[in-house]
């Protein structure tokens, strides 16, 4: 697929795209790996990668195809001028999965004419199940594009943004998503559990049906709205909940304040 590989971060997310590419045919050999947590960094020797505790280890003469920055925007303001050597002698890809970091932050760091695409997956990843967006700035080559959406593309579907801006909007909604989805499962059990339900079956079912439901609308070429209708019977059960859920202060305002709230965050970290 591609090599040599560095991967700086061998976290959840990390990892997940580590466990895509090793299946997807990638040598471990062509994987170096930077995790500074010595116990994370056993578990990634195991699987046939070099596995180091810092830039410095890497080898002097290494020519990467990609550097892959799969650690916190926090630690880019330390961590990007370790690499200047690696990505400055290779002319490498420089791929970053950091929430906010802006591709100026990384040529800034390297040069201005440093091939540079953001991306942001989410943890479905870990089961091959992610959806990850991908913007490239104008350095980068269409050799180098196809390449970052093989490597991406190894943990879930792929989908490729013209304008950075809305990397932030897709970080608050499918960066994030996960979380939002998990909450449901939560708030459908809770919610059954004080309708007189008993934990032990309140928890599989709502776990099973959102599961479910996700699946449907995978296999399914209707549009949501239309397997909502599908399940809402006039004057029945679910059209009296949807009344409550779609009320002028139900589910939607609240995703619109909540997306609108994780977008500013993602601004503020750029």
């Amino acid at each position: 697929m591609a090599g040599p590989l560095v991967l700086v971060g061998g976290g959840k997310m990390g990892g997940a795209l580590l466990a895509g590419w090793l299946a997807g045919g990638v040598a471990p050999a062509d994987v170096w790996v930077i995790e500074p947590a010595a116990e994370a960094r056993g578990r990634l020797a195991a699987t046939g990668v070099h596995s180091l505790a810092e830039a410095a280890a890497l080898p002097a003469d290494l020519r990467p195809e990609v550097v892959l920055f799969a650690i916190k925007p926090q630690m880019m303001a330390t961590a990007l001028p370790t690499y200047q050597a690696v990505v400055g002698r290779s002319d490498a890809l420089v791929l970053s999965i950091a929430a906010g970091t802006l591709a100026a932050r990384f040529e800034a760091a390297f040069g201005a004419g440093t091939p540079v695409v953001r991306a942001m997956p989410n943890t479905p990843a870990a089961i091959g199940q992610g959806v990850s967006a991908l913007f490239a700035n104008p350095a980068v080559s269409d050799r180098q594009r196809a390449l970052a959406e093989r490597l991406l593309a190894a943990v879930g579907s792929v989908h490729w943004v013209a304008d950075e801006a809305q990397l932030h909007v897709i970080t608050a909604m499918s960066g994030g998503g996960p979380a939002y989805v998990f909450l449901l499962i939560e708030a459908l059990a809770n919610a059954a559990i004080k309708a007189g339900l008993p934990a032990a079956l309140a928890w599989p079912m709502a776990r099973g049906t959102v599961v479910g439901s996700g699946a449907l609308a995978a296999a399914s070429a209707e549009p949501p709205a239309v397997l909502r209708q599908n399940v809402t019977s006039p004057g029945g059960t679910t059209q009296a909940a949807l009344a409550v859920l779609m009320a002028e202060d139900g589910i939607q305002p609240l995703f619109d304040r909540a997306i609108a709230a994780g977008t500013a965050r993602s601004r503020e970290l750029a």
